[in-house]
C-alpha cells in the first residue's frame, strides 16, 4: 500500500472510531478494487459516493455474459461524478429517463456503476440497507435519477444502480445458451442486481450499512426485478425485505427460454446477424436501435419456472413485504413510446373488446359490463385505464396474500394523491410513479404542505420497514398488517387511513385470467 493511501486510512480510521460527524473532507473507503472518496452531500455529516463500479464494463467479450468482478485500481478512485446510463432509446422526451440532457449522465454499454448515500459516523453503526432498482419497463431509466439523501437522513444507507436494459439486458440466444454451460440465456439486467446484492454483502458495511437488514425496493420494472429476486434461489441470503411499487402491472405467462430464444434470433435477424460472433461484433448503437426486447424471461438459471408460479405455490425466499400500487396507474402510458403498454393509448372500440374476448373467455362479457367499450374509442380507452389501475392493485394484493400464506408479513397500500400538475402538463392524477417523490422525499418546488406531510410520512414508513420489517412507529397512522384473506389496505393520500380493498367482482374477473393464464395461455 502506497504512503498516500495508508494516510488516508489513518485519517478516516480516527474519524470513525471517535464517532465525530465527518468533515467537508469526504471520507475514504476501502472496496471491492480499491479505494473510493466520495463527496459532502446537502449537509456536513453526508457523504454521497456516485459512480462505484460493481462489475467489470459488459463490453465486447462480456456483452450478455453474467457481470464479471471488477478490475482493481491504484489509488484513490473519486467517486465524485455519477456513471453513465445505459443503453436505452433516445427520444422520449420525458426528462430524465431515456434522454441525455446537461444535468443527465452519458449514456454507454459500461455501465455497471452504483451510488452510496450515508450519514453513518461509524463504520460499526450497522444502519439498514435499501437497494432501489429503478424502473422503465426494463427499457429505460438510471439510478442516478433519484436522490437518495432524505431517506438517508432518516437513517437508512441507500443504494441506487444501473442494470442493462431493453437488448443489453434480456436477450437471449440458442448460441449464448449453449455457452453459458448452464443451458440458460437471458436475464443479464436480472443478473447485475445479484451482482449488487453480493457487493452490498461485501462491502456495504465500510459505509455504516448493515448486510443483515437489506431491503430490496424496485418501481414498475424495478417492481419485477425485485420479484425476481425474490422467487429466485439465487437471492437467498442476499436480502431480508422486498418493497415493490406498481409491479407487475400485467397478468401474462412468462416466455420459456425456447421463446425467448426464438424470440432473440429474430431480433438479431432484423439487424442481419447470424451469429453471436456477428451481435458482439456490432456497435452498441446498432444494437440500441436494430432490437427490441425487454422482459424477464425463464432463463433456465436465474428463473427456472414462472414467478407467479413459484410464489403461488410458495417456493420463495420468506421475507417481508410492502406492496402497492396507484389510483390512475393508466394515464402514464401515452408518456413513453419505448413502453410496451404505450400502445393502450391507441387502442379502438373493436380491438378492446376483441382483445377481453382472447383475455378473458367465457368472463369476457362480465369483464365488458365493469369496462364497457362503449360506442367511442376514447370510451374504450378509459375503460383500459381503469382495468389497467385494477389489475395492478389485483397484482399487488395476491403478492401479498402469497407471503401471508408462505408465513412472512406483508403491508398494502393504495396511493391515491393527485399531486400538483407541473406547469404546462395535464393532470394525470395518481400516476404511474407519482408516489416515487413521496417515498425519496424529494421536495419537490410546486408541493403544498400537504404533499409534504405526505412525504415525511411515506419515507419515514419505507425506512421504518427497511430498519424492522414493520413501517409503523409512534407519531405515524397505524398501518396494519395484511391478515389472510383481508381486503383491505393503507389509502395514501391527503388523508392516511384504512380502506377497502379491489372489490370481489373485479377481483374475480383478474383471477379467472390467472387461471388462463396457469393453463398455458401464449404470452405472445
Amino acid at each position: 500500500m502506497k504512503r498516500s493511501e495508508r494516510l488516508v486510512l489513518a485519517a478516516t480510521a480516527v474519524v470513525l472510531a471517535t464517532g465525530l460527524k465527518l468533515p467537508a473532507q469526504p471520507a475514504t473507503v476501502r472496496v471491492d478494487g480499491g479505494l473510493v472518496s466520495g463527496v459532502v452531500g446537502g449537509t456536513p455529516g453526508m457523504r454521497v459516493f456516485k459512480g462505484i463500479p460493481f462489475a467489470a464494463p459488459p463490453v465486447g467479450p462480456l456483452r450478455w455474459r453474467p457481470p464479471q468482478p471488477v478490475s482493481s485500481w491504484d489509488g484513490v478512485r473519486q467517486a465524485d461524478q455519477f456513471g453513465a446510463q445505459c443503453m436505452q432509446p433516445t427520444n422520449l422526451g420525458v426528462g430524465r429517463r431515456g434522454v441525455t440532457t446537461a444535468t443527465a449522465p452519458p449514456m454507454s454499454e459500461d455501465c455497471l456503476y452504483l451510488n452510496v448515500w450515508t450519514e453513518a459516523a461509524s463504520a460499526s453503526e450497522r444502519r439498514p440497507v435499501i437497494v432501489w432498482s429503478h424502473g422503465g419497463a426494463l427499457t429505460i431509466g438510471t439510478g442516478s435519477a433519484r436522490d437518495g439523501e432524505a431517506l438517508a437522513r432518516k437513517g437508512a444507507v441507500v443504494v441506487a444502480y444501473d442494470y442493462r436494459l431493453g437488448p443489453f439486458g434480456f436477450f437471449s440466444h440458442s448460441e449464448l445458451t449453449k455457452e453459458s454451460g448452464r443451458n440458460a440465456s437471458g436475464n443479464y439486467g436480472l443478473m447485475d442486481l445479484f451482482a449488487v446484492l453480493r457487493w452490498v454483502q461485501a462491502n456495504i458495511s465500510a459505509f455504516g450499512g448493515d448486510p443483515n437488514r437489506v431491503t430490496l425496493v424496485g418501481q414498475s420494472g424495478g417492481g419485477r426485478l425485485t420479484r425476481a429476486t425474490v422467487a429466485s434461489t439465487h437471492g437467498r441470503g442476499l436480502f431480508h425485505r422486498a418493497i415493490s411499487q406498481s409491479a407487475p402491472v400485467r397478468i401474462e405467462r412468462m416466455w420459456t427460454l425456447v421463446e425467448a430464444e426464438e424470440a432473440g434470433q429474430a431480433e438479431a435477424a432484423k439487424i442481419g446477424a447470424a451469429s453471436l460472433a456477428e451481435l458482439r461484433a456490432r456497435p452498441a448503437d446498432e444494437i440500441q436501435r436494430g432490437m427490441q426486447t425487454g422482459r424477464l424471461m425463464v432463463d433456465g438459471w436465474y428463473v427456472t419456472e414462472d414467478i407467479s408460479l413459484t410464489i403461488a405455490e410458495g417456493r420463495h425466499n420468506r421475507v417481508d413485504l410492502l406492496i402497492g400500487s396507484n389510483k390512475d396507474e393508466g394515464t402514464f402510458v401515452s408518456l413513453y413510446p419505448a413502453s410496451p403498454f404505450f400502445g393502450l393509448e391507441k387502442t379502438t372500440a373493436r380491438q378492446f373488446t376483441d382483445g377481453s374476448a382472447r383475455r378473458f373467455g367465457s368472463s369476457a362479457a362480465a369483464f365488458l359490463e365493469l369496462y364497457p367499450a362503449g360506442s367511442s374509442d376514447d370510451a374504450a380507452r378509459a375503460s383500459q385505464r381503469m382495468a389497467f389501475r385494477d389489475e395492478a392493485a389485483w397484482n399487488a394484493r395476491e403478492w401479498a396474500r402469497a407471503q401471508r400464506r408462505a408465513g412472512s408479513k406483508a403491508y398494502l397500500y393504495y396511493f391515491v394523491h393527485e399531486p400538483p400538475a407541473a406547469p404546462g402538463q395535464p393532470n394525470r392524477g395518481a400516476t404511474h410513479g407519482t408516489e416515487i417523490p413521496y417515498v425519496f422525499n424529494s421536495r419537490v418546488a410546486s408541493w403544498t404542505d400537504v404533499d409534504r406531510e405526505l412525504a415525511d410520512t411515506m419515507s419515514s414508513y419505507w425506512v421504518n420497514f427497511a430498519a424492522t420489517g414493520d413501517p409503523n412507529r409512534a407519531g405515524l397512522p397505524m398501518w396494519p398488517v395484511l391478515e389472510p384473506n383481508a381486503n383491505e389496505r393503507l389509502i395514501l393520500g391527503p388523508k392516511i387511513e384504512v380502506g377497502p380493498g379491489l372489490d370481489s367482482k373485479r377481483a374475480a374477473l383478474f383471477d379467472a385470467v390467472a387461471i388462463r393464464r396457469s393453463a398455458g395461455a401464449s404470452p405472445r
